[in-house]
């Protein structure tokens, strides 16, 4: 039964792989016996987690990327391929948000910033996209791989503040969902195109936002704790078994799915 889960030889690929909830990825596909390609705009970072990595004993590689750049991501392809020969797991990392794009409490719609909306669904929707376009053609040769879609409790349930990132993270699932049904019916049932959404998370982007100078929670973050029956965020770890299980043969008549992992919040109502 344990040979369902094994990820041992498969080339990984993690798009953001150098922040906070990728290098708990990449240690983990890591140490499962993958090799991981961290796929990042940080050079420092993703120099230094793949050094880490190796420290370790275990395959990784970092390159340089742009996932809005299909030329920039070609290149990363041919250097894959070139390094490996096969690409196995995809999973679309890279995202994020920024202030213009949101809606504080007191501001309105109307003091939404488009350029900054039209960037956010920018880098977390065609952010997948393009990838997927560029990796998934050795998939394709090959017959079999899994895509993973970073998707967020966002996509779900239109959560307060966050219109932009909200509303691209929705496509994100709409375009997984479509992308399940157009890769297995015209590629072969080989082909796993899935999402999960995690729910909140302490994150490079969010930590102003959800914690205070001093380390205590925000008015934010204890609204999101009282909306969630764990009664705390999630820890980077809580979804390596959730993505272990799609990137596997564990899941291989799964496909056009999104895996909520949130502590129950979008389970629980008053």
């Amino acid at each position: 039964m344990a040979k369902l889960f094994d990820l041992k030889d498969k080339v990984v690929l993690i798009t953001g792989g150098a922040g906070i909830l990728g290098k708990s990825m990449v240690h983990h596909f890591a140490a499962e016996g993958a090799k991981v390609v961290v796929l990042d705009m940080n050079e420092t970072s993703g120099n230094n987690l793949v050094n880490e990595v190796k420290a370790k004993g275990h395959e990784a590689m970092f390159l340089i990327t742009n996932v809005l750049e299909k030329a920039v991501l070609e290149q990363n392809y041919e250097a894959i391929m070139q390094a490996y020969g096969h690409i196995d797991v995809l999973i679309n990392g890279a995202g994020g948000n920024m202030p213009g794009a949101t809606i504080p409490p007191d501001k309105t719609i109307f003091d939404l910033e488009i350029e900054a909306f039209k960037k956010v669904v920018d880098l977390n929707l065609f952010g997948t996209i393009l990838p997927t376009m560029v990796f998934s053609k050795a998939m394709v040769k090959q017959g079999k791989g899994s895509i993973i879609n970073i998707a967020s409790e966002s996509a779900i349930r239109p959560l307060t503040r966050v219109a932009g990132y909200g509303s691209a993270k929705a496509a994100v699932v709409n375009f997984t969902q479509y992308m399940a049904g157009e890769m297995a019916i015209k590629f072969g049932p080989g082909l796993r195109v899935n999402a999960i959404a995690p729910g909140f998370f302490i994150s490079e982007q969010n930590r102003n936002l959800l914690l205070n100078a001093d380390g205590s929670y925000t008015a934010r973050a204890e609204s999101i704790i009282a909306h969630t029956p764990f009664r705390r965020f999630g820890e980077a770890e809580e979804l390596l078994g959730t993505l272990q299980w799609l990137a596997s043969d564990a899941s291989n008549f799964v496909t056009g799915t999104l895996t909520v992992i949130d502590g129950g919040f979008d389970a629980f109502s008053i």
